[in-house]
């Protein structure tokens, strides 16, 4: 309807017919429409706390992880490796791992975030990540960039001077 009306006043506006109270009357329509139009984008806008979940590929594309909720808090494990297997042929395993009881833990179905909690303002944060090329953990936050990519940031102490990489939604 407000297509119409708008396209009705633009004909009038080239026809040279427009009177002051029927311009002013478009002006407010219009200031009106802009700033719906604007909450609206900011609305979307907006992460909601299972954003996250799905299917994600790492930056460098050679693993992807699903993240999941359990409770409050929200995990991801490996689900797919580019290259899974050893030199041998054997599944690649948590060889890394500082806990020699894990070091034979598959690398595919591992764990590798744990304990993210939504904070309501569109991160997720007071996690850990694991990353079993070093079989070290850090601290981590996650934030979504849009829909499809996320930022996810691991760091010990201060999350400014952690290593930051994007991924991408797969699912």
């Amino acid at each position: 309807m407000n297509i119409i009306y708008f396209s009705s006043i633009l004909e009038d506006i080239v026809q040279k017919k427009l009177s002051l109270s029927n311009w002013k009357q478009f002006m407010k329509k219009s200031i009106f429409s802009f700033l719906l139009l604007l909450l609206a984008a900011q609305l979307f806008a907006q992460s909601k706390e299972t954003d996250i979940v799905g299917i994600w590929l790492n930056e460098k594309k050679e693993g992807r992880v699903e993240l999941y909720k359990i409770g409050n808090s929200y995990y991801g494990k490996i689900v797919w490796l580019l290259d899974p297997l050893r030199l041998n042929g054997s599944p690649k395993v948590d060889e890394n791992n500082p806990d020699k009881n894990k070091q034979n833990q598959l690398i595919v179905g591992l764990v590798v975030i744990k304990n993210l909690i939504w904070n309501g303002k569109g991160n997720w944060e007071d996690g850990t990540v694991y990353d079993p090329k070093n079989g070290k953990t850090y601290s981590t936050t996650i934030k979504l960039k849009d829909f499809n990519l996320l930022e996810i940031t691991g760091y010990i102490g201060f999350s400014f001077i952690g290593r930051t990489e994007t991924w991408t939604r797969i699912k």
